[in-house]
């Protein structure tokens, strides 16, 4: 696909050029992204497809944020003529998905004739005061419903009323448009680099829809690529096991990532799961989880990975569970999406399946031993294998692979998911407003009543705690362990060489009176 969006790293560039003078290169990437043609007509990879098909029995397959910004709120006209002027650099975002009948062909994006920024461009308010923990109600009602299939599959919240003279903006995507580290690429293009940033060197242009093929159009396009499918299986197959060696480390990298599955174990937290969640957030220093890892080894995703495990294992202990021997089993999706490839829409992420020793009470051992598995799940090849079943899925029957994809859920191949994407370290703004923070918001899937999503921004590290709402209704009380297992861990490199104190909460979880109870 030609058409792509800024990458992080043009972004960076481009505030570092604070002049009014138009940079030529990204004058060059917007040039390149209005000629939106190319990406009329894409049809959804396997791994795509599988998050509508796994969009079931109360599991939502969107990804969301709640954005915190600084400054009184715009308009809602401001706001809407403010991402129409961007549309063009995420032409996806003009798009729909249309069905094959029959499921003779996975689902394929076509032009909107019907676009309306005002159905997906929305206004709200928070009642008098506006505290964190009604902005938190708001934003788990709006993650709480389905997207319209019928229409582009996005959504942007502008919140006002937020109290400290702030505004919120409460986003969603679904999963099949796209993944975490492609939003944070949108979420640079969609935002600012500037509280005053220069005027556009090129007008957005003039769009017009394709024409939308008919049903029968379809199911003739799905037909005719099925008549080629063996060539182009045969290719693919090539393409992912490139020679004997390669075929026997594939195939043993997939066995690797199935044996490790299978291991997960039976927690509270896999459970049957309706359709409405729960939120919390919690903010930490990302400094400080550096010289963490810089004193005791490992990386910042080690360190986090292990407070979270600490989390996991005082709330469980709390309740009265036996932690004693007890390893969970977390997914770790993995980009592998190369660098030509930022700002292009879709999913390029594998897994890992990271062990969790939940029953180790100590912080520095129980980040020696996250830093040792991580590492040697990085030399097993769990992700090349993971990203092999992935790819085997775009040469299944779309039958088939809608079963396939509907069953996995169902199975404990893991026990949560913990999500932690890197995103921009210097401020974003939107109308001369300063982005606060950015707290990611990730779906759950059938019997996962908890996902950990993470995300970097400008200095700190931002913690969305996603949960079921009757499941995990003291979620509370897991940001609060959150929120302790983060001021440990942060204890350990001295009080003298800590920034600010370590983790912060910015907001107490969502509960009905607003209260969260230590334990």
């Amino acid at each position: 696909m030609n058409v792509r969006a800024i990458t992080l790293q043009e972004a960076l560039q481009a505030r570092k050029k604070r002049s009014g003078k138009p940079n030529p290169r990204l004058a060059r990437t917007q040039l390149s992204v209005c000629k939106d043609e190319a990406v009329s007509g894409d049809r959804l990879t396997g791994l795509d497809s599988s998050f509508l098909h796994m969009e079931r029995a109360g599991a939502h397959m969107h990804v969301a944020s709640t954005i915190i910004f600084e400054g009184s709120a715009p308009s809602h006209k401001e706001f809407r003529d403010q991402i129409e002027s961007r549309l063009h650099l995420v032409p996806r975002f003009r798009q729909k998905l249309r069905f094959v009948p029959f499921s003779q062909g996975r689902p394929v994006w076509v032009d909107d004739p019907h676009l309306n920024l005002d159905y997906h461009v929305r206004q709200t308010a928070l009642p008098a005061p506006g505290s964190e923990e009604q902005l938190r109600n708001l934003a788990s009602r709006i993650f709480s419903q389905q997207l319209d299939r019928s229409k582009p599959l996005w959504e942007l919240w502008l919140v006002e009323g937020l109290d400290g003279d702030r505004f919120a903006i409460v986003g969603k995507s679904h999963h099949a448009l796209v993944d975490g580290v492609s939003g944070v690429d949108i979420t640079t293009v969609l935002f600012d680099l500037a509280e005053d940033p220069p005027s556009p060197a090129v007008r957005p242009p003039k769009w017009a829809p394709r024409p939308e093929p008919t049903n029968l159009d379809l199911l003739r396009d799905a037909l005719q690529e099925r008549t080629t499918s063996p060539r182009e299986i045969a290719r693919g197959v090539r393409a992912v096991l490139r020679g004997p060696r390669q075929v026997l480390r594939g195939l043993g990298a997939t066995g690797r990532l199935l044996e490790a599955g299978m291991a997960a174990p039976s927690t509270p937290f896999n459970v049957e799961i309706g359709p409405h969640r729960r939120l919390a957030f919690v903010q930490a220093d990302l400094d400080d989880l550096k010289r963490v890892k810089n004193k005791h080894g490992g990386t910042v995703n080690d360190v986090v990975l292990s407070t979270v495990t600490g989390a996991l294992g005082n709330y469980l202990r709390a309740r009265g569970h036996d932690t004693e021997g007890l390893e969970m089993r977390a997914m770790v999706p993995v980009s592998v999406r190369a660098d030509e490839e930022h700002g292009a829409l879709g999913n390029r992420i594998s897994a890992m399946m990271a062990p969790l020793p939940v029953w180790c009470e100590d912080p520095v051992d129980r980040l020696r031993l996250v830093t040792e598995t991580m590492g040697d799940l990085k030399g097993s090849g769990q992700a090349v294998g993971a990203e092999i079943l992935t790819k085997l899925t775009d040469f299944a029957p779309p039958t088939i692979a809608s079963q396939a994809a509907r069953l996995q859920p169902a199975q404990r191949f893991f026990n949560l998911v913990v999500t932690n994407v890197p995103g921009p370290q210097f401020p974003l703004y939107l109308l001369g407003r300063r982005m606060e923070a950015i707290f990611p918001m990730v779906p759950l899937a059938r019997r996962q009543a908890l996902c950990v999503g993470i995300m970097s921004y400008d200095g700190q590290v931002d913690f969305g705690l996603v949960g079921d709402y009757d499941a995990m209704a003291d979620l509370d009380s897991f940001g609060l362990d959150l929120e302790q297992a983060l001021t440990e861990v942060c204890e350990l490199v001295g009080e003298g060489q800590r920034r600010n104190g370590g983790a912060q909460r910015t907001a107490r979880a969502l509960t009905t009176n607003g209260t969260a109870s230590r334990r």
